[in-house]
Order: structure tokens, then C-alpha cells, then sequence
């Protein structure tokens, strides 16, 4: 019955984000400029959760919670402080210029750009920024797949590779269907499910824990754990340099190169809306990486109690916020709908990047490389087919790069 209800919330997500799809497919999309930048149409609220939570990933709810959770408060935090800094500075001080620039050259990719900028007429940098998008967003795109096929094994018992191949059609299908207006606003979505996910396990959390003050206390116990000038390892403190803080705040400079990102500064229907999308962007990262932190520690505190299982590594302690959900789950049958949200808050962190990065890269092969690199001149009927058959190529292409093709089952995400 548990299952069967944590299911139902799955089917239920899966379900509207095709119905994304299938809503944008009907607007008129008229050439694949208007499917890879959705005709610059993007509100303030829009543009700036989508850009974050294409970026995320499932970084923020395992990865995050598992490193606090094992090194304690040092190593996440300057991280987040990074991460935050970076978010801030790069919509103040790429997004009007790369609005601005592109509208007046017509430039709809990121290739695209550096070329005209550049005043680049023979294309080089147009081909040699196209093909490193390839070279690792194609992979990275397999990578969601994969994670999406080990959380539905992990969690259901489904085999391991149909389950990889459900996750890619449901992702391929509303990119296809949709182009960038569908991936902008389900990851809209991702980023408002993945924020209740948040919500739902540090509340439930905190009361298994044993509350505020037994997760300081537990958290007390271990040298350097409450530190941010000391980590916990090996049972000890160990300093914590400035060396150490400025490589982990170095995360933030990271933003300014996101293909998937820039593309939203570059949709952003009216520049006065920037300042807005910059505000909520910066709130919205800051917030929920610090809420992920605290849920790395409530989690420890958890496991001290015996609720969860006592991880001793970080990748183990990655899976934190899935025990913590099967706990949740089995508290009765609302309890077990909303760990079911938060289960789908993790498929929804892997599914935001993933279908941002397909779109990416689609754009990078079939308007850059396709056309303008090897000058295969189409009409713009044809030129929204090819866009919407390199989105399904895409992911076939990697499915050698996928480990486990074997008989091999992971056990864990």
C-alpha cells in the first residue's frame, strides 16, 4: 500500500510534466528559433527558477545533505557561499549585456554567439564551442537517465533498464513536444516540488531527530562538526585553511559559463524583469542550500537516535533523505502521498538539468554544426524536424556511455 501511494505521486509529476509538453506543442512554434529560445517570452519568475533549478541537479538533495552530513558544517557551506555569490554576480553582470547583444545580432545559441561577437565569419569558434557542448553535455544527459533508472529501481523493484528508458521518454518527450518554452516551465515546476521536498523532510526530520536541540547536540559531539574554520574527519578536527575556502567558493564561478543558463538571461522577454529574476534566483539558491545543509545534520542526528541507518561515508550518506522518506512513508497513508513528493523532488532535480542540457546540445548539432558550420540550408519546416529529431537522437547516441548495461543492478541511487 505504502508503495503504491509514493507511485501515485511519481505518475502524478510524470504526468504533468508530459502534459507540459503537450501544451506548449500546441502554441504556434514557427522556425527552431522559436523552439530553442521560445521567442525571448520568459517572465521574471520564470527565467530565474528555471535557470537555478536546471542547474541543481540532484546535488541538492542528496549530494549536499551527504557531505554535511559527513564533514559537518565547513566544506557546505563556503560552498553554498560560493555558489551564492556566483548566482548573484552572474545575472548582474552577464544577463543585460547577453540579452542585449544577442537580440541585435539575431544570435539564438551560445555558439552563435561567440561567433558573431567575434565578428567570426569562417565559423571556428561557432564549431569548437558547438562540439564541447556535445562532448559533455550528451553525457551528462546520459548520466540523468541513469540516475533516473537507479531511483526507480532503488525505490519500486522496477527493472533497472526499462526504468532508465521510461525516464528518457518522459524527458525526451516534453522537450520534443514542447522546445524551450516546455523545458523552462517544467523546470519551473521541479524547482517548486523540489523546494516542498525541502520543506516536508526537514520538518519530518527534525521531529525524529529529536528536535532543534538534540541535533546541536549530536552534532557537538564530533570535533570540528559546528566549525567553519575545522572539518570533521577521521573521528578528529582538522584545519580548516583559506586555501580550502577559496577552492570550495571557486564552485560559484561555474555559472558563468552554463550554456543551459545563459540561454534563459538570452529569453528574458523584458529587461526590466532582470533585477526581479536576479532577486529571486539568488534567494531561491542561498535558501534551499542552506535548508539542504541543515537536513545533512538533522539527518546525522537522526541516525543517532536509530531512525536511519549510521552512514560512514559520503556517498552512502547521499541516500539520507531517501531513508528518511521511507520512515516518513510508513506514518500512515498522507504521509506516505508526501514522501512520495519528496521522492519525486530528487527524479525532479536529475529531470531539470537533464532536459535543459538535451536542449542545449540539440541546438548546438542541429542550428550551429548542421547549418551554419556545414551550411546544409533547410526550409524552417524542415528545420523544426531536424531540431525535434536530434532532441531523440541525442540520447540514443550515449546509451554505450551508460555503465551497468550488463546485468548489473545498482542498489542505491
Amino acid at each position: 500500500m505504502t508503495q503504491a501511494l509514493i507511485l501515485t505521486s511519481f505518475a502524478v509529476y510524470l504526468l504533468i510534466m508530459l502534459y507540459v509538453g503537450y501544451y506548449y506543442s500546441r502554441q504556434k512554434t514557427a522556425n527552431s528559433d522559436e523552439f530553442y529560445l521560445g521567442g525571448r517570452q520568459l517572465g521574471s519568475f520564470v527565467a530565474a527558477m528555471s535557470a537555478e533549478a536546471s542547474d541543481m541537479s540532484s546535488w541538492l538533495l542528496m549530494g549536499i545533505p551527504g557531505l554535511a552530513y559527513i564533514t559537518g558544517l565547513a566544506d557546505p557551506f563556503w560552498t553554498v557561499l560560493g555558489l551564492g555569490i556566483g548566482t548573484y554576480m552572474n545575472w548582474l553582470m552577464v544577463t543585460c549585456r547577453l540579452r542585449r547583444y544577442t537580440i541585435r545580432v539575431g544570435a539564438v545559441t551560445i555558439p552563435e554567439f561567440y561567433s558573431k561577437r567575434f565578428r567570426d565569419s569562417r565559423n571556428i569558434l561557432m564549431c569548437i564551442s558547438a562540439v564541447i557542448i556535445l562532448i559533455f553535455f550528451v553525457p551528462y544527459t546520459a548520466s540523468g537517465f541513469k540516475a533516473v533508472g537507479t531511483l526507480l529501481h532503488s525505490l519500486f523493484g522496477f527493472p533497472y533498464h526499462e526504468s532508465m528508458l521510461v525516464g528518457a521518454f518522459i524527458i525526451v518527450a516534453y522537450t520534443v513536444m514542447g522546445g524551450f518554452m516546455a523545458v523552462s516551465m517544467t523546470d519551473l515546476i521541479q524547482s517548486i516540488v523540489m523546494t516542498l521536498a525541502l520543506i516536508f523532510i526537514v520538518v519530518f526530520a527534525l521531529d525524529i531527530a529529536g528536535g532543534i536541540r538534540m541535533v546541536i547536540y549530536n552534532a557537538e559531539q564530533l570535533p570540528g562538526y559546528l566549525s567553519l574554520t575545522e572539518t570533521h574527519a577521521d573521528g578528529g578536527a582538522e584545519p580548516y585553511g583559506w586555501l580550502s575556502i577559496v577552492s570550495m567558493m571557486a564552485w560559484g564561478l561555474g555559472y558563468f559559463g552554463m550554456p543551459h543558463i545563459l540561454l534563459r538571461f538570452m529569453a528574458i522577454k523584458d529587461e526590466r524583469h532582470i533585477p526581479m529574476s536576479r532577486r529571486i534566483a539568488t534567494v531561491w539558491v542561498v535558501i534551499s542550500m542552506l535548508v539542504a545543509i541543515a537536513l545533512g545534520l538533522i539527518g546525522y542526528s537522526a541516525a543517532c537516535l536509530g531512525s536511519i541507518p549510521l552512514f560512514e561515508s559520503t556517498s552512502a550518506a547521499e541516500s539520507t533523505i531517501i531513508e528518511l522518506s521511507r520512515v516518513m512513508a510508513s506514518h500512515g497513508a498522507f504521509a506516505a502521498l508526501v514522501a512520495g513528493v519528496v521522492l519525486a523532488g530528487i527524479l525532479a532535480c536529475t529531470m531539470s538539468t537533464a532536459d535543459s542540457q538535451l536542449l542545449t546540445a540539440a541546438s548546438s548539432f542541429s542550428d550551429n554544426i548542421l547549418q551554419d558550420v556545414l551550411h546544409v540550408k533547410v526550409s524552417a519546416r524542415t528545420s523544426m524536424t531536424v531540431a525535434r529529431l536530434t532532441i531523440v537522437a541525442a540520447p540514443s547516441s550515449t546509451w554505450w556511455l551508460l555503465p551497468g548495461r550488463a546485468s548489473v543492478r545498482p542498489s542505491v541511487p
